[in-house]
């Protein structure tokens, strides 16, 4: 039964009720009485970005001329810029594209003070000019602190950090400098070596000078052009890390050279359980890629074989975000990708290796068709065991709310994961008690405070941001992990698997998902009523497993390297990787 048949049958019920209310009599002497009234839905989230100091600006540049990275930029990143335990923040600005760098804001780098607030940094050498699009945070040297890699629409920008939030640019002599129009990109140990590599997704072959007129269907009046207007698809990028500061660019040896895209959304992990860290890239108007590992330095592209290139129609769609959990606990990786207004979401759940589009099944096909959406998560936010979901909005043609002052702004989603496998949007809209309206872009997703609660840092396209507070009322247990590699940086990649209350949970470390976004590393699971977990099992990016035993809940934990006992496959429950 499709969704919206089930929606018509549910009518006719409620039209019964109501007439049977209407034409009971009232008894009472004094007229009617008043019905009780139901109290306003309770807020998930709490917005307090410019309250507690994280005062910023963005601005795409839009001035008379519709040149098309406008509509497309706003990143940021949450990760732990001086290793205090708490999460920083880093905005990525964009400027007048036209203008010369000098001339662009910067972007900007904010410490956590520890209290809930937040601190400009100064001086931090992060404030790169370019017209900014995201950012990718991982170990770049083994040094053991988050360096950046900031995308650009021109030249992208490696800078690392010195490990107190000084950075530094080594762009040139990394090599990792692509002068496209990057959008996502990720730290990947693709090559299983132990150090981290970089894959990078292009969007178009654009320039000023190439852009175009187009014009609103409806309205005739000047608007941004589709990805296809251009006709300039082109190709992803990925570069090697050889280990001593450097890098190669490996996109043709790699075999990524084939395949001519518009990358948006990048998300990695091991989607077979062959032990290979794989990467899905969703394509704007066309289909998406799987690129698939294959242990020897190639990339295969098997979307379309293993059911992930298209919807159930066999329609590529616009995608623009994407994440990639274990949301239905079988132990493998499913994905979701958001599209633009009037397509919906793509869930592909994981069947073993073979993906099977259930968008409609989880209750996304009607509710997620009138927004654009970009950044997103699949996140325990009442940490009750489940995976909720919350999408940042906004349009890409001035087709908005047009009651706004921005032709562009939409509201903001939020989904409560339910026992059966479906989402149901949680009120109020956004999850928070007033409306939030905004062309939203990057989200950024993390426990800012280290309370337990996953808080989400929205950047909105000529805009302040939004730094949404976790406020769920009466919040499940919860358990976090931070998985340290050899280096003592994050082992961005590696596989965490635990029992709670008997059921066998699987997550990976992983901070590039969602769109232009990079999130706070560390392993978050929500427990619900449940005190502790147990038979705690890292599967490292090279394979070696270690068990780590049982924890109690309500705490964040470190997985260490070599800290752990030798963990056999064969001993571990079949629903864990």
């Amino acid at each position: 039964m499709s969704e919206r048949r089930a929606e018509t049958q549910r009518r006719p019920v409620a039209a019964v009720l109501l007439a049977s209310t209407v034409l009971v009599p009232h008894l009472g002497c004094d007229g009617p009485a008043e019905e009780p009234q139901q109290p306003a839905p309770a807020p998930w989230f709490v917005e307090d970005a410019a309250a507690v100091g994280l005062v910023f600006q963005h601005e795409s540049g839009h001035r008379r001329r519709f040149l098309l990275p406008e509509i497309m930029c706003g990143g940021a990143a949450l990760f732990d810029m001086d290793g205090d335990g708490d999460l920083d923040a880093y905005l990525v600005q964009a400027g007048d594209i036209r203008a010369a760098p000098a001339m662009r804001p910067p972007n900007q780098l904010f410490r956590n003070r520890g209290d809930g607030s937040f601190e400009p940094v100064a001086d931090s050498g992060a404030g790169d000019r370019g017209y900014g699009m995201g950012v990718a945070t991982g170990d770049a040297d083994n040094d053991g602190d988050v360096d950046l890699y900031v995308t650009n629409c021109g030249p992208n920008v490696l800078l690392l950090n010195d490990g107190n939030g000084r950075f530094t640019d080594v762009t040139v002599a990394a090599g990792v400098g692509d002068p496209g129009w990057g959008v996502s990109a990720a730290f990947v140990d693709y090559d299983h070596d132990g150090d981290l590599d970089l894959f990078v997704t292009n969007y178009l072959h654009w320039s000023v000078a190439t852009e175009l007129e187009c014009y609103h269907d409806l309205t005739g009046e000047p608007d941004y052009c589709s990805p296809g207007a251009y006709q300039a698809p082109t190709v992803d990028v990925l570069y090697r890390n050889n280990g001593d500061g450097t890098f190669s660019d490996v996109t043709v040896e790699a075999g990524l050279a084939v395949g001519m895209g518009t990358g948006l959304g990048i998300v990695a992990g091991d989607f077979d359980d062959d032990g290979r860290v794989d990467i899905f890239v969703a394509n704007d108007g066309m289909m998406d890629r799987l690129w698939m590992n294959d242990g020897a330095g190639r990339l295969t592209d098997r979307a379309i074989y293993l059911g992930c290139a298209v919807d159930e129609n066999g329609d590529p769609k616009a995608g623009m975000g994407v994440t990639a959990a274990d949301f239905d606990d079988d132990g493998d990786l499913d994905l979701l990708v958001c599209n633009i207004r009037s397509e919906s979401d793509s869930l592909h759940r994981n069947d073993g290796g073979f993906f099977v589009d259930r968008t409609a099944q989880a209750g996304l096909a009607v509710t997620s068709r009138p927004f654009t959406r970009f950044g997103m998560a699949w996140i325990d936010f009442d940490n009750d065991g489940r995976l909720d979901l919350y999408q940042a909005n906004g349009a890409v043609t001035q087709f908005g709310m047009q009651s706004h002052d921005d032709p562009f702004a939409e509201p903001n989603l939020l989904f409560r994961g339910t026992a059966v496998g479906r989402f149901q949007e949680v009120l109020p809209r956004g999850g928070t008690a007033e409306l939030l309206v905004a062309t939203s872009r990057a989200a950024a997703f993390g426990d800012l405070d280290n309370d337990g609660g996953i808080d989400i840092l929205v950047v909105n396209r000529d805009q302040a941001p939004y730094l949404l507070r976790n406020a769920v009322a009466g919040r499940g247990h919860w358990v976090m992990f931070r998985v340290v590699g050899a280096h003592g940086s994050d082992a961005i990649g590696a596989t965490v698997t635990m029992t709670v209350d008997g059921r066998s949970v699987t997550r990976d470390v992983r901070t590039a998902y969602s769109y232009c976004a990079a999130n706070d590393p560390r392993v978050h699971v929500g427990l619900g009523p449940h005190l502790e977990v147990a038979d705690v099992v890292v599967r490292w990016v090279d394979g070696v497993r270690e068990a780590f035993g049982r924890f109690p809940a309500d705490g964040i934990h470190a997985l260490r390297r070599g800290n752990g006992i030798p963990a056999d496959p064969a001993e571990i429950a079949p629903a864990a990787r």
